[in-house]
């Protein structure tokens, strides 16, 4: 016997295909959905079908947008093309209100391990972007992992022999912690990368 009648279990399975969101939360979010009053839950899914049919990726960049290059792409200083992985990685830099450059949104990083190799990335696009002769540097801000250093070095050395200056985002022991508890990698890596005072 079930324990959820159909349109709950149906429910309760979406919900979970979400990442980070196991059958507890699942079950969780079902009940809410149930216990809102109609009209809300018709905004909720009025929302989600609203994501689907007008966000898109960016003609130039690749980050998210309603229209055919994002406002992004369209307004800001193209010398300096920040490369991303992801459109959320975007979002988290513009909060700054510090990068006054565009970006280039790869959609993943090189990992051999996953099957990703530099074909599978927007790899040929940024270097379509390069050959205008308008962008000065290329700052590569993937994550500090493994397959985001690789990708980092990857860029480097095709970006490199153009004459662009390439910079990769600074690492090291973030801001109020302490020496003695930081890890060996990031220690040695802030000795690497420091800077003058």
């Amino acid at each position: 016997m079930e324990i959820f009648i159909e349109p709950i279990g149906k429910l309760i399975n979406e919900f979970s295909k979400l990442p980070g969101v196991g059958k507890k939360t699942a079950q969780r979010y079902a009940y809410k959905i149930i216990d809102m009053p109609e009209a809300e839950a018709r905004a909720f899914a009025e929302a989600i079908i609203g994501v689907k049919r007008k966000v898109k990726y960016c003609n130039i960049c690749g980050n998210f947008t309603e229209k055919e290059t994002c406002e992004i792409c369209a307004t800001r200083d193209e010398s300096v093309v920040c490369v991303v992985k992801e459109p959320k990685d975007v979002a988290a830099i513009e909060k700054l209100h510090e990068f006054k450059g565009v970006y280039h949104v790869l959609h993943g990083v090189i990992d051999p391990m996953d099957g990703v190799g530099p074909n599978d990335i927007r790899i040929r696009e940024l270097l379509a972007r390069l050959a205008s002769g308008k962008v000065k540097e290329v700052i590569v801000a993937t994550n500090p992992d493994v397959s985001g250093d690789a990708t980092a070095m990857y860029l480097a050395r095709l970006i490199k022999p153009l004459g662009i200056v390439v910079s990769r985002l600074a690492h090291g022991i973030p801001i109020g912690s302490e020496i003695e508890y930081t890890d060996d990698v990031t220690l040695t890596r802030a000795f690497v990368e420091r800077n003058q005072l």
